[in-house]
């Protein structure tokens, strides 16, 4: 976290040098107006006498508001840059992050709080950065300028009059306590109440389809009231803190008008440094009143840089990014040894005493109970989670000795779960690559029996699908993914239950397809349909993590155990749905 930060200041030390020298200059110029006025009402003895120096004070007092007013523009336009830079940058550091981290890791954190790291914890820094290089400055600048030009008309009166601030900055560091522990709950109920609008949002669906929105209206309005009381409670302390400050004004105008109005009497000071003595002490007003803001939101950008740390610790996988040369991607032979495998947290075994050979240009068949480890089995085909060495070998080198860039741009895996992106469809077959052509594109619909889709729509592959490709059917968006298999033309090829929602007479074509494509490459088909796999040249039967039988569609059939109890019943209801 701390190397993010500093690359970033790296890029914007110069912005924020001029930040600080125009705010400096600023402020100079805002302790003159104070001073002009007191020349000019010392002047009102004799103004006949002294008009031709009235004006002049006046042209000086006009001038020096005007340049102030720039000066600020400036200082405020750079603090905009700078601190929108540094909200970019730290962003595009999150999410990449995000990305590298190890599945194991990033899987268990939940979406919505993903979210508040991005929408609460980077904005809480930003404001942070923001009010330190805005009011923080000048708050340092005004205390050096003001203070010794005010010690200059009367270091007495300057002394009693900056007794109350000091009291108030005293007062101010025991309450900051409070802030930072209400606003520690306030952070937590909003991270709750963003993972249940995210969890309610994504079940949508499931809520309507069985009239549940009462019920989830219900939590929603009760976990947005514990967090509106939490943030009553922020409010409470840090209401405190502005009354302190306005209590302490009060006691610095009172000793100021009080003590200065003897010293006046006294002849120790003139009227005009009276009223200049009460302009610098409006100078103070606002920086003080900011100081509590500025620690509250220190403690609160303190909590969130140590909530972003957390996730800029977590595990990366070393994964190189960019194009890879074809010389280096992988062929040949996959031989999984007996393989044990189990979550990380978690004592129960997922796969046991797995072995299996695929000989380069084969096409294995899996199939399986829901649940008995196919899709994990593939997942650690593509080293998703640790896997322990001399366990799998892909073109006899163990897989945890292949770059896993190389590794995953040598293989094509067609997930089950459909996701798609809200954008175009040719970004999605794409996945954002730049590599190919038009073309290319439509030639990998066609071979995945798209293309007439996509005739009926008016922009092709242009066309922007709905979130997670909501405006296409079951059978579309696996047409989409499926369309990947045949753009990245990768030497390994994993189907995973990737034709469920297709009828009989498009995967039969898309299947005819998928042969001429995966020949002389290595394929891994899974599916829970005999129809899929049975022309493999080998099929593998797991059930509960164990691979139960292995042999061809034949060889299965004939050994009247697991396999071909599937192939009974599938095959009677497709007789049933005939009837």
């Amino acid at each position: 976290m701390k190397e993010i930060f500093i690359s970033i200041f790296k890029k914007v030390y110069i912005q924020i040098i001029f930040i600080i020298f125009f705010i400096g200059i600023n402020v100079y110029f805002l302790t003159i107006p104070s001073k002009v006025l007191g020349k000019i009402v010392d002047l009102f003895y004799n103004i006949q006498e002294n008009k031709i120096q009235i004006y002049k004070y006046i042209f000086i007092l006009v001038s020096t508001s005007v340049v102030a007013l720039f000066l600020r523009a400036t200082w405020k336009y750079l603090i905009g840059y700078v601190t929108r830079f540094f909200e970019r940058d730290l962003k595009n550091g999150l999410f990449h992050r995000f990305l590298m981290t190890k599945l194991d890791i990033i899987q268990n954190i939940k979406n919505g709080e993903i979210m508040s790291y991005f929408v609460k914890d980077v904005a809480e820094i930003r404001r942070f950065l923001y009010k330190i290089l805005s009011a923080g400055t000048r708050l340092i600048f005004i205390l050096i300028i003001a203070t010794y030009t005010m010690k200059n008309i009367d270091l007495k009166l300057t002394i009693a009059t900056m007794c109350p601030i000091i009291i108030t900055a005293y007062i101010t560091i025991i309450l900051k306590k409070y802030v930072e522990k209400s606003f520690k709950k306030s952070q937590r109920y909003f991270t709750n109440l963003s993972e249940y609008v995210q969890e309610s949002t994504d079940a949508i669906r499931t809520t309507k389809a069985y009239s549940g929105e009462i019920n989830q209206l219900k939590k929603f309005i009760k976990k947005n009231k514990i967090l509106k009381l939490s943030n009553i409670s922020v409010d409470i302390y840090s209401t405190l803190l502005s009354t302190s400050i306005n209590i302490c004004f009060g006691f610095c105008y009172g000793i100021a008008i009080i003590y200065g109005s003897r010293l006046v009497l006294n002849n120790s000071i003139t009227i005009g440094d009276f009223v200049a003595f009460i302009g610098y002490i409006d100078l103070f007003y606002k920086p003080v009143e900011w100081l509590p803001r500025i620690i509250s939101s220190f403690k609160r950008a303190q909590i969130s840089y140590y909530r972003l740390d957390k996730v800029f610790s977590l595990e990366q996988e070393n994964l190189k990014l960019g194009k890879i040369d074809k010389k280096e991607e992988i062929h040949g032979d996959i031989l999984i040894k007996n393989l044990n495998f189990n979550y990380p947290g978690n004592i129960d075994q997922v796969l046991e005493n797995i072995s299996i050979e695929i000989k380069e240009g084969q096409t294995l068949g899996i199939i399986g109970t829901i649940g008995s480890g196919k899709t994990t089995l593939m997942n650690l085909l593509l080293r998703l989670y640790p896997i322990p060495d001399d366990k799998i070998y892909i073109g006899n080198q163990d897989i945890n000795n292949i770059d896993l860039s190389i590794l995953r741009s040598s293989i094509s895996y067609i997930t089950q779960d459909n996701f798609l992106f809200s954008t175009t469809i040719k970004e999605n077959i794409s996945l954002f690559k730049d590599d190919f052509q038009d073309s290319e594109i439509l030639d990998s619909t066609e071979n995945s029996m798209l293309s007439n889709d996509l005739n009926n729509m008016k922009n092709g592959i242009y066309t922007v699908i709905g979130e997670r490709g909501i405006d296409l059917s079951g059978g579309q968006k696996q047409r989409v993914i499926i369309s990947r298999a045949f753009l990245n033309k990768s030497n390994i090829v994993i189907f995973d239950d990737t034709f469920s929602a297709l009828d009989n007479r498009t995967e039969k074509s898309l299947l005819a397809n998928i042969k001429k494509l995966v020949k002389g490459k290595t394929c891994i088909i899974i599916s829970n349909r005999i129809s899929d796999v049975k022309d493999s040249d080998n099929i593998i039967v797991i059930d509960a993590g164990k691979i139960v039988e292995k042999g061809t569609h034949k060889e299965l059939l004939q050994n009247n155990k697991l396999y071909n109890k599937f192939y009974m019943q599938q095959s009677s209801q497709e007789e049933s749905i005939l009837m």
